[in-house]
């Protein structure tokens, strides 16, 4: 069946259909892992986007049950150039495309997803809509790139009026959060034992399971949880996770992170660390393309170490506006230089805007929640005084 890719510029891609059938709309952004497609299919950071994946064979060893991050499929469409027909794994229960179907998501293959990337880079990211209903309406080769007006046909005039009409989601988080309280176990380790709050802004399975292996006992509270009833949990921390959307629309979770300061240590990841700034009176600006991938180079400014982190962002901190702040930047993005970490010049406060945990990507970076723990001990030690 044919698909259609329609961008708000006038563009249009066609393909062919997989997934569900019917129509969807996001913003088109492109993910530059090689593996991992699962979990960027249920990474709640992705809700309300639609992912072009620039690595061109997906879904070749299928989906299980053990990689997903979240309880269903969380982003509008799906975009690759090829969709595995026989993907083969051990673990595999199931294929790509009978994923999305079930999850009602509409997906396209057998585009130029090069050619899309590269619109995303000039252009920055778009609104874009999938439709599968394009039964008669051109002749067009699949793959094709070209302008609407030179496709001739009005109804795609319709589609990009629609699309720029159309608004970006940005206050998804109440949509990923946690509806209730839950808890979580500290898996067995040598290491010492700490009771950390989580804050969740759409966190993912496997960060959650990493901090259970650095012997954190976990308390999961929805996004709107203010600061008495955290503090009343008696933590030892505060985590503060990953989450879609613009930060600034998340003023409930602002004024929380506002109030626990100089309370309890604090860590923050991705959504995190841009409200964290906020809290303290940074700024925060949307990306032109963002960084969506497992193989963002950042270097820690005080070690001079650089990692491959895995990052799931369109969102940043402004650096210019930590002047004002009591915050300094601890880690800067390669690529591009922009803020990847800051701490606080004098509470155990820090943040960073990648993914510490592989899930997916690089591993390299759990050293951060070891440092969490030191930064509990210490706060431990000095309220026992």
């Amino acid at each position: 069946m044919k698909a259609a890719l329609i961008l708000e510029t006038g563009k249009i891609f066609w393909g062919e259909s997989f997934g569900a059938n019917g129509e969807a709309f996001g913003e088109v952004v492109f993910n530059t892992g090689m593996t991992g497609y699962q979990e960027v299919l249920t990474d709640p950071s992705y809700a309300g986007q639609m992912v072009c994946m620039t690595y061109p064979l997906i879904g070749n060893y299928g989906i299980n049950r053990v990689d997903d991050q979240s309880e269903k499929t969380q982003v509008q469409g799906f975009i690759v150039k090829e969709a595995a027909r026989n993907p083969s794994h051990w673990q595999m229960e199931k294929n790509l495309s009978r994923t999305l179907a079930q999850s009602g998501v509409v997906g396209i293959k057998g585009i130029d997803t090069r050619a899309l990337t590269r619109i995303i880079r000039e252009h920055g990211v778009l609104r874009g809509a999938i439709t599968t209903e394009v039964e008669g309406l051109s002749e067009v080769e699949y793959g094709v790139l070209l302008p609407l007006v030179e496709v001739g046909i009005s109804r795609w005039d319709e589609w990009v009026s629609r699309l720029k009409a159309w608004d970006v989601p940005t206050d998804v988080v109440a949509k990923v959060s946690t509806q209730k309280l839950y808890t979580l176990p500290a898996v067995q380790s040598k290491k010492e034992a700490f009771h950390v709050v989580v804050m969740d802004f759409g966190i993912k399975k496997n960060i959650l399971q990493a901090m259970q292996e650095s012997g954190f006992r976990l308390t999961v509270v929805p996004h709107t949880t203010p600061t008495e009833q955290i503090l009343d949990l008696q933590p030892d921390g505060v985590f503060l996770s990953n989450g879609p959307g613009d930060p600034k629309e998340v003023a409930v979770g602002i004024e929380a992170i506002r109030g626990l300061m100089g309370k309890r240590p604090i860590f923050g990841i991705c959504l995190g660390h841009q409200l964290l700034s906020l809290a303290l009176g940074g700024d925060t600006y949307k990306m032109k393309f963002g960084h969506r991938g497992g193989n963002q180079p950042v270097q820690d400014l005080e070690s001079k170490r650089v990692t491959i982190t895995s990052q799931n962002h369109g969102y940043a901190i402004s650096e210019e506006s930590l002047e004002k702040t009591p915050l300094y930047v601890t880690h800067r993005n390669l690529n591009d230089q922009s803020v990847e970490g800051v701490k606080h010049r004098e509470l155990p406060v820090f943040s960073v805007q990648y993914h510490p945990e592989a899930g997916p990507g690089p591993s390299e970076s759990l050293y951060l929640f070891d440092d969490f723990a030191r930064l509990m001990q210490e706060w431990r030690a000095g309220y026992a005084s």
